[in-house]
């Protein structure tokens, strides 16, 4: 029992006698975590005006000392949220965040203006933040749980990061940039149907800028060829892709990527007639089908391989086997 009230008596005390050694005041700010206040050092940097905050937030941010930019820039979204200098706390605040590799947490930070101060003088540089920092994911940067530990790649979250940015402005000079790099972004998961959409509304949405419409359309045509080349008998892709390159060239003869275009085409083509010689044999093999049947349906794709390419190393082998079918065919016209 006397334990027991010496040690209240210890408590008692020191919340008595030592009241001004409580823990730092934490504050949490959504997408970034928990911020503290240290003891003892507020002084330095509050101010009782937005202003004069501001002033010390632009002051500290000048010189790299981070941590008082961000706990004077926080201090006016707290004190002051709608104030005229709320929208300049929140650039810093991005700024800071940015500037020590927090690129999660900045992009979010920029958000906010984007979301809260529409009309901020700092707008279009938010964007071109924003885009600044989705391409370094892009580029492989890893993304971080917890604010510090790096995870992973990820190419679903760089396209949502663009996709946001084109949302934020879409007539914006960053957004017809920011959806090329969605496009980008599927490649490089080997989404390419996704991409070409991404690609397709680049080139539909912003006819009107040669330089990217030019891009978005040819790197369209590439998407399609990927996916053509993964497609052991869907030809669709491929007549895709050269509806597509065929497009570019008659729209943009001039550039100089129109070589490519016209190269791939022409391989296009080939695996065109690859496939279609492929399945005229598949047809020839099939034995759930009647011979006629058989017949029937590898002539109509022997006949397509010479009308693909009549020159092609598959033309002579196509001709001879119409050749060898074709008494069947007549047979079974005659019954």
């Amino acid at each position: 029992m006397h334990r027991r009230f010496g040690s209240l008596l210890i408590v008692f005390a020191c919340v008595v006698f030592f009241p001004l050694r409580a823990p730092a005041p934490l504050y949490y700010v959504t997408g970034e975590g928990w911020y503290y206040e240290p003891y003892g050092q507020t002084s330095k940097w509050q101010r009782s005006r937005a202003k004069e905050q501001l002033d010390v937030a632009q002051q500290a941010f000048n010189v790299a000392d981070y941590d008082t930019t961000l706990h004077a820039a926080h201090r006016i979204l707290r004190l002051w949220p709608l104030s005229d200098y709320a929208p300049d706390a929140q650039y810093l605040v991005g700024r800071c965040l940015e500037a020590t590799g927090m690129d999660q947490a900045a992009f979010k930070a920029y958000q906010n203006i984007v979301d809260k101060y529409p009309r901020s003088s700092h707008y279009e540089d938010v964007l071109w933040r924003q885009y600044e920092i989705a391409n370094r994911f892009l580029g492989g940067q890893w993304f971080k749980v917890l604010r510090y530990i790096p995870l992973y790649p990820s190419m679903e979250q760089t396209a949502q990061l663009f996709d946001k940015i084109v949302n934020n402005g879409p007539y914006s000079d960053v957004a017809p940039h920011a959806q090329l790099r969605i496009g980008a972004a599927r490649e490089k998961q080997k989404n390419y149907p996704d991409a070409v959409k991404a690609y397709a509304t680049a080139a539909d949405r912003y006819y009107n800028q040669p330089t990217i419409a030019s891009d978005a359309l040819f790197r369209e045509g590439l998407s399609y060829a990927r996916q053509a080349a993964k497609a052991e008998y869907d030809q669709n892709t491929a007549v895709q892709a050269i509806a597509t390159f065929t497009d570019f060239i008659t729209l943009y003869p001039d550039d100089r990527r129109v070589p490519r275009a016209q190269k791939a085409i022409a391989m296009l083509k080939t695996e065109q007639v690859r496939g279609n010689f492929q399945i005229a044999q598949f047809y020839e093999n099939d034995k759930t089908l009647g011979a006629s049947q058989r017949a029937m349906g590898a002539v109509i794709y022997y006949n397509e391989v010479l009308q693909l390419d009549p020159n092609s190393p598959y033309a002579a082998s196509a001709r001879q086997r119409i050749d060898a079918l074709r008494p069947r065919l007549q047979v079974s016209a005659a019954n």
